[in-house]
């Protein structure tokens, strides 16, 4: 069990660390329009019940 306190858990945290360092990093290299936040469009539905 104190292998994976040692060993398994701090990679994991590290390899989770990296992958969120490139995923935010990745936007440096997209084109300046793709790189702003996604638009946010609200629909709203009425529920009506028949009956």
């Amino acid at each position: 069990m104190a292998i994976f306190r040692q060993y398994i858990i701090p990679l994991l945290v590290v390899i989770t660390f990296l992958f969120a360092l490139v995923a935010v990093s990745a936007r440096i290299f997209l084109p300046s329009d793709m790189a702003a936040p996604a638009p946010i469009s609200v629909n709203s539905y009425q529920l009506t019940v028949d009956g």
